[in-house]
């Protein structure tokens, strides 16, 4: 791709940007290096505003291992080893990290795929699938398209998904869970805000929330459910201990359920009937549930196509 003096004036670059621009680059110089100028120089912002502009390239980098301040390429990256980046790493295509992945933030155009951990001080942003073998630990907000965790999602501000999320070992999140399809947590799940899913919510462990539940199909937990906002659910609510809204709000299971399937579809299952059950078809105790080891929910990474 060729970038001209006028094409980045028709883009409308900020006025600190375009001086740089006219003082630094050169005639024959190509898109990728001009990206690579500016994080060089320490203008990161610039070199992703310019990706933002012109778009992702189908270029291909490969390389054993990656220690830099800062990376934005246009194209594919192929870490064959471990990354440790200081600040940004964004990529206009795809980010694959076979081993550990290190960095401030990390964005990129469609999948990331991590054979290790993943550990962020700031976001991570995928346009397509979040694939990490290990542990992701992110300090702020995880976007994806599908998310698969193998053990651990700790510590981001909140999670938005936009197909499954399925995390191996236990989720803990400060902010919002919200995701376009269902949510399977093979141990513990705690949400310091809402969870808000299309499909339905599945944790090996207990389930604690600091908002409200809201699931399109059902909600199930190996242990309790314990939330301190509303419970809703389209289907059946079940858990192997207690179920417990916060104070002055109501459980209400079979919201999307025809009557003719109300004893079936809507059912309510836990140790104790709970107080607060506005709807929703009492069924008692859960054995099946209440028996489950949250061993049995863990999930693997499929392996590499």
């Amino acid at each position: 791709m060729d970038i001209t003096k006028a094409f980045i004036k028709a883009k409308q670059p900020c006025a600190d940007g375009f001086r740089w621009y006219l003082r630094n680059a050169t005639a024959n110089e190509s898109y990728q290096q001009l990206l690579d100028a500016l994080v060089a120089d320490g203008r990161v912002g610039d070199a992703c505003w310019l990706l933002d502009q012109f778009g992702p390239t189908d270029a291909v980098r490969v390389v054993s291992e990656l220690e830099v301040p800062a990376m934005v390429f246009a194209g594919t990256l192929h870490v064959r080893g471990t990354a440790r980046v200081e600040t940004v790493l964004r990529t206009g295509r795809d980010l694959r990290v076979d081993g550990g992945l290190r960095a401030g933030r990390v964005a990129a155009g469609r999948d990331i795929r991590c054979g290790a951990a993943l550990a962020c001080d700031a976001a991570v942003s995928a346009g397509g699938d979040l694939l990490v073998a290990w542990n992701l630990d992110a300090g702020n907000s995880v976007s994806a398209e599908r998310l698969r965790v193998g053990w651990d999602l700790a510590g981001c501000a909140g999670l938005r998904a936009r197909a499954d999320v399925t995390v191996g070992g236990a989720l803990w999140l400060e902010g919002v869970l919200e995701g376009l399809g269902g949510v399977r947590v093979g141990e513990a799940l705690e949400c310091g805000a809402g969870i808000r899913v299309r499909h339905g919510v599945a944790c090996g462990a207990t389930l604690r929330c600091g908002g409200h539940v809201d699931a399109g199909w059902g909600i199930r937990a190996a242990g309790s459910i314990v939330v301190q906002g509303a419970i809703r659910a389209g289907e059946s609510i079940r858990a192997g201990g207690e179920i417990r809204a916060g104070a002055g709000y109501g459980i209400y299971a079979g919201l999307d359920v025809r009557d003719d399937a109300w004893e079936t579809s809507a059912q309510v299952r836990a140790r104790h009937r709970p107080a607060q059950l506005h709807s929703g078809w009492w069924a008692g105790p859960d054995e099946r549930v209440a028996g489950r080891d949250a061993g049995d929910d863990a999930i693997a990474l499929p392996d590499d196509p």
